[in-house]
């Protein structure tokens, strides 16, 4: 039974995608830089064909402000090397003045002929130290007016952060003709949720222990539910996956055989993120794991010692790894944003052994571009568009 309603419970699959390390976060040995795996055009869009090759649906591109490439502009070269997969591309809301923003993702939609998803971001600038309460509202806005200007022929907008007198849209109108493009969002504090109930599509997690990812579902669809609305939800986590549970522990250590926990704090505290709340949760999950880093069965926290952000791994053979993603589901969780080091090598032996045993599926729109029941298609088959 699942833990809340959800839109596509009916679904029979889920949406699996894999990350693209657009900010310097690809490993050999975990803390351990190798000019090899460096941020670049070249590594970075080879990691996106791989991806695409072994049947992820879609790919997170992130954004940072200290190292790797430009997020929108990675995914607009992207767009002629690439023929299925979706690109989740992160947009920092405020960044960019909204009607500006909206135009530069339509025209990225249709670059892409629909195949573009969006991360929605609330961080703080370069130099900025901003409240809570300001960023989730300035993101507020931003989608609202990201909204109109994909769905109206008009913007007129006078807001608390934006005002905007009235200006035609056409221009900005997406590919993707019903809301435009799906909208992931991740976040912990009330205000986050408030954002994500109100606005957004997909509410992503980062792993922690089973009841306490059922309990923050609850509390999503408590906000969604109060506007009327129901979410998908979405788990980004980390993965090592190998014939044995004993070959996939083992390479889990071989990961950070290696880490000087100095260096791994360094690389922490680098990320813009450094000091938010889910941040704040993954330190804790670590805290509460056993002398090896599991936290419970199979999930592993060694991870978050070199890295801010999604801080844990699921560890375990190819059963094991399919049983918890099948319990994940149970709870009603669609969306997986799996990930590990390095990564070209982890997405084929992802895709070798584990998605062929996986049905999956683009996840629906809320404003109803693919109708819940929709049949799952295929393994990498049909865009999203």
């Amino acid at each position: 039974m699942s833990v809340v309603p959800v839109t596509s419970a009916d679904l029979d699959g889920a949406e699996v995608s894999w990350f693209a390390a657009l900010c310097s976060d690809d490993y050999e040995f975990l803390g351990v830089p190798d000019g090899r795996l460096r941020s670049s055009w070249a590594h970075c869009s080879s990691l996106v064909q791989t991806a695409e090759a072994n049947g992820f649906r879609n790919i997170l591109c992130p954004s940072s402000y200290q190292v790797g490439q430009d997020t929108l502009s990675f995914v607009a070269g992207c767009a002629p090397i690439t023929s299925k997969i979706n690109f989740l591309a992160a947009i920092r809301c405020g960044e960019m003045q909204p009607v500006m923003l909206a135009r530069t993702v339509a025209t990225l939609d249709h670059m892409l002929e629909g195949r573009l998803t969006l991360n929605v971001i609330s961080s703080d600038f370069p130099g900025e130290v901003a409240e809570s309460a300001y960023r989730y509202k300035r993101s507020h806005e931003v989608v609202e007016i990201l909204r109109r200007a994909w769905t109206r022929d008009d913007i007129e907008y006078d807001g608390e952060i934006y005002q905007i007198a009235r200006l035609t849209a056409d221009p900005a109108r997406p590919y993707q003709q019903n809301g435009g493009p799906l909208l992931y969002f991740g976040g912990y504090s009330p205000d986050a949720l408030e954002l994500c109930g109100a606005q957004c599509d997909v509410y992503l997690m980062w792993p922690e222990p089973r009841e306490v990812l059922a309990q923050r579902m609850r509390d999503v669809h408590a906000r969604a539910a109060a506007h009327g609305r129901t979410l998908d939800y979405g788990l980004r986590v980390h993965m090592i996956v190998r014939d044995t549970e004993a070959e996939a522990r083992e390479y889990a250590e071989h990961l950070v055989s290696k880490l000087d926990d100095e260096y791994g704090k360094l690389i922490r505290d680098r990320a813009h993120d450094s000091i938010s709340l889910g941040v704040a949760h993954q330190a804790r999950a670590r805290e509460l794991a056993d002398r090896f880093g599991y936290v419970e069965p199979g999930l592993w926290t060694g991870i978050g010692r070199a890295r801010s952000g999604c801080g844990a791994a699921l560890v375990g053979s190819v059963d094991q790894v399919l049983s918890k993603l099948a319990d994940y589901r149970s709870m009603g969780i669609r969306a997986f944003i799996l990930s590990g080091y390095p990564h070209h090598a982890e997405a084929e032996i992802f895709g070798a052994k584990v998605m062929p045993e996986l049905r999956t599926v683009s996840l629906p729109h809320a404003y109803g571009r693919v109708p819940a029941g929709t049949p799952a298609t295929p393994l990498g088959n049909g865009p999203r568009h």
